[in-house]
């Protein structure tokens, strides 16, 4: 505790070591700034150090040193300093009202770790540990004092300032650094960040993308049946009732009928955009967040056929689209690699970084939006089947459609619970892909977001006007996502797509 004598830290000290030898994988001591003689820090940090050894004996044990301490004092220490594994280096906090939009040549506190760095590791040797975390707010901070001779690198101030995402990007930048490193030493000759050969199109990912296509494909059919006749022979056999029969009792149904299966139709191509996309340029070169991302769709597309236990209404053509497509998605289970990309990323916290933050917010926040409204019209399609503003649009009430039919509610239940199950599968792969996916120079995930959406978009927002259901409320969360949608768009243009360098020139 802050004004402790020896004696006391030392009372204190044996009691922390008690409780946490068991659990802890090391162990950094602090003493240097307590204000006590030299000879009494000395013999205090000795002894803790005898105490660590015998209580958790072979556990790493590093001096920890304030960041007001200065190489002038740390010579003094010289003999204590080396009786350690190694350092930690303590956090330097921003100066009060300093911009944190990063200029050339850093911050003085970045500068002074460097320096105090590069002292140690030259006083020090190879061996011990240094673990540096002064003022790194951006990748290229920590590959700076990697690069002066840290071992490690703590963050403090810099999640607050560069946000959660500065652990990957800076863990990116490493392992670009080491894997460019690692291939100019074996093929000088060689593109630093060319892409690896990738598996053959029929290993795995090509079936994905194959998926894919069956997903547009389904889609555009779907659409294309949606526009002209609605419904199926077997529809029409489910309901014991002919299109013709449904017009003469109340035209806006069938038109409410066509307003869902578009709907849905829009979705899948949508979603088959992004499976294609996802597996041509993530699981082909093994990026992992790219697989979490198709997988856990996939899992919730596949899983959300079985709704229709939920109305009592198996569609044959959705069981039959399902048959064809689900061994796909096992044939491109085999033999996933996760591999790190070879791309360089994104080392600086610049307008055009910054810029792509918040264009990224826009989508994540679209995804959730998307994944509540999809999970909501699930639980809407297997209860209460419509809402107030659908009665209102039809003219009539649940209890009047079941007098005309007892099978017409079960077959919109199959049309709405089908469409959320889609909206929550795409839902999951585009907040996936904004929350991982989103890095310097990623054109091709810019693209996806671009023509995945305009499906989408398009029949959502067509056939309610075609039809003229144009409530505005029923319509509003459609407008917002169209809204953080084309700022996702905007405002990530410059950092996935356009010509922004890195400071190597790559």
């Amino acid at each position: 505790m802050p004004g402790s004598s020896p004696q006391a830290a030392l009372e204190e000290q044996q009691e922390l070591l008690a409780k946490l030898a068991p659990y802890a994988a090391g162990f950094f001591v602090d003493g240097l700034a307590e204000g006590w003689p030299s000879n009494e820090t000395t013999a205090y940090l000795a002894e803790v150090r005898r105490l660590i050894s015998t209580a958790a004996p072979g556990k790493p044990v590093l001096l920890y040193l304030p960041q007001p301490i200065s190489l002038e004092e740390l010579r003094h220490e010289d003999d204590t300093v080396r009786s350690f594994d190694g350092v930690v280096l303590g956090d330097a906090q921003p100066e009060p009202g300093s911009r944190r939009e990063r200029v050339a040549g850093g911050s003085a506190a970045l500068g002074v770790e460097l320096h105090k760095v590069r002292a140690l590791r030259q006083a020090l040797g190879p061996g011990p540990a240094i673990v540096a975390g002064a003022a790194v707010h951006e990748p290229q901070d920590a590959m700076a004092l990697l690069e002066a001779g840290a071992s490690t690198v703590l963050l403090h101030s810099g999640l607050v300032y560069a946000g959660p995402g500065l652990p990957k990007r800076i863990n990116e930048a490493i392992v670009h650094s080491r894997i460019t490193s690692s291939s100019a030493h074996m093929q000088p000759s060689q593109p630093q960040g060319q892409l690896p050969p990738s598996p053959s199109f029929w290993a795995n990912w090509g079936w994905m993308c194959l998926l894919g296509l069956g997903m547009i494909v389904g889609g555009i059919l779907a659409w294309l049946i949606a526009m002209t006749s609605v419904l199926l022979p077997y529809d029409e056999a489910f309901l014991e009732k002919s299109r013709s029969e449904i017009l003469r009792f109340k035209g806006h149904l069938l038109h409410f009928m066509s307003h869902d299966r578009i709907t849905l139709a829009g979705t899948m191509i949508s979603i088959g955009i992004f499976y294609h996309q996802l597996a041509k340029h993530g699981l082909r070169y093994g990026l992992h967040w790219a697989r979490t991302a198709v997988i856990s769709s996939c899992v919730v597309g596949f899983s959300s056929f079985f709704l229709y236990l939920g109305y009592g209404y198996l569609d044959p053509l959705h069981a039959g689209a399902a048959a064809v497509l689900l061994p796909m998605l096992l044939l491109t289970l085999r033999g996933l690699k996760d591999l790190p990309s070879r791309k360089p990323p994104g080392v600086r916290n610049d307008r055009i970084w910054l810029r792509a933050q918040w264009g990224q917010c826009c989508w994540v926040v679209m995804g959730f939006g998307l994944g509540i409204g999809g999970l909501t019209i699930c639980f809407v399609g297997i209860t209460d089947v419509f809402v107030s503003t659908d009665l209102t649009y039809l003219g009539l009430t649940s209890a009047e459609l079941t007098a005309w039919s007892d099978k017409v509610i079960p077959l919109i239940a199959h049309d709405r619970a089908g469409f959320g199950g889609a909206l929550f599968s795409l839902a999951v792969a585009l907040t996936a892909s904004a929350l991982w996916g989103v890095n310097q120079g990623e054109g091709w995930l810019w693209h996806t977001f671009l023509w995945g959406g305009i499906p989408g978009f398009a029949s959502g927002l067509l056939v309610h006007f075609h039809i003229g259901y144009t409530d505005f409320v029923h319509l509003l969360p459609v407008y917002a996502a169209l809204l953080l949608y084309i700022a996702g768009l905007y405002l990530t243009y410059p950092y996935l797509v356009g010509r922004h360098k890195n400071p190597e020139g790559v």
